[in-house]
């Protein structure tokens, strides 16, 4: 089993995060860096990490007990420029996550873990780029995905992620929930070996208290979880915003399905800032990502936090096992 990991943003603390926890045996030996090797050996000797590199350029090449480097030859050492947003560093970071997830489609690989892109850097030269989400399940040609945020301490799917809060209510529907309960209960089945619990925040505050605050809770949110109950899964509302993560935290749900990005993501770097692991649900690949960005003001000091790293590549790990079993049954 081979993971693939994108190095992120060059001028970003990816490469170091990368070569720290390699070097402190924190994830297993048999991955595959996608990026570019001039920067990881320049990040290598300027912090003096002493990690043995290997060049790639076909996987055939990787050699036991050092760290692979699949080399895009985007950029050199002279492109590099600590802590700045630079379009060919955007330009490199989106390239990095373009060609590993072929080789996630091709089976080359058999799971995909992402550093941070800095997404006004990768602007620079695609207007249009929302995320490493969104732009991944694009690759994969699916429309059927949800971003979840998992942590030692709290788990929250969402329903919505990058949309503006004056688009969210609108995009509140059935079919949607029902679909991103579907798709954490799957997810969290193969982590736990069990069907989890889950929890469905509502939308509005306490829930909408009887309609008294919005109708989304009355008209989409609770069909949706009768729905999944009748299909079989262990779930529970719409519960009030302002309680049901704290429940979640208690050991009550295993899972809280939020409704937006905010909602979801607040509560679990508030509790596990470093340790949370971003899950793409319900794509062709695996793939999970750190859930910081890309820290420019850290940059290159060898300071940066391995935690969310080293839970992304265990969290791949454990899906990719679990996806692999499930496709030789």
């Amino acid at each position: 089993m081979l993971i693939g990991v994108t190095m992120g943003d060059p001028n970003g603390i990816g490469p170091e995060i990368i070569l720290n926890s390699f070097q402190k045996g924190e994830v297993r030996k048999d991955l595959v860096v996608i990026g570019d090797y001039q920067v990881m050996d320049f990040c290598n000797r300027l912090l003096q990490y002493q990690v043995p590199l290997n060049r790639i350029v076909d996987l055939d090449q990787k050699e036991e007990g050092k760290l692979n480097v699949f080399d895009l030859g985007l950029l050199g050492e002279k492109d590099i420029e600590i802590g700045k947003v630079s379009s060919k560093a955007g330009f490199a970071a989106k390239k990095y996550v373009e060609y590993a997830v072929s080789m996630a489609l091709d089976g080359k690989i058999s799971a995909l873990v992402t550093l941070p892109v800095n997404k006004k850097a990768v602007r620079l030269t695609d207007p249009h780029f929302t995320g490493h989400t969104e732009f991944i399940a694009q690759l994969c040609g699916q429309s059927g995905y949800a971003m979840m945020l998992a942590s030692e301490k709290l788990t929250v799917a969402h329903v919505t992620t990058h949309i503006s809060l004056s688009q969210v209510a609108k995009s509140i529907n059935q079919g949607r929930i029902v679909e991103v309960i579907n798709l954490a209960g799957d997810a969290m089945q193969m982590l736990l070996g069990r069907k989890p619990k889950i929890a469905v925040s509502g939308l509005n505050p306490h829930a909408g208290e009887d309609g008294a605050f919005g109708r989304e809770e009355i008209e989409e949110i609770a069909p949706a979880v009768k729905e999944a109950r009748n299909q079989g899964w262990e779930v529970e509302g719409p519960l009030s915003p302002d309680t049901v993560f704290l429940k979640a935290y208690r050991g009550e749900y295993d899972v809280v399905v939020a409704m937006y990005h905010d909602q979801g993501h607040i509560p679990v770097k508030l509790l596990d800032f470093e340790g949370g692991v971003n899950v793409t649900l319900g794509l062709k690949v695996v793939r999970t990502s750190v859930d910081h960005g890309t820290a420019f003001d850290i940059a290159y000091k060898g300071v940066a936090n391995t935690k969310s790293f080293v839970q992304a590549f265990s969290v791949a790990e454990k899906l990719s096992k679990q996806k692999g079993r499930a496709q030789d049954r």
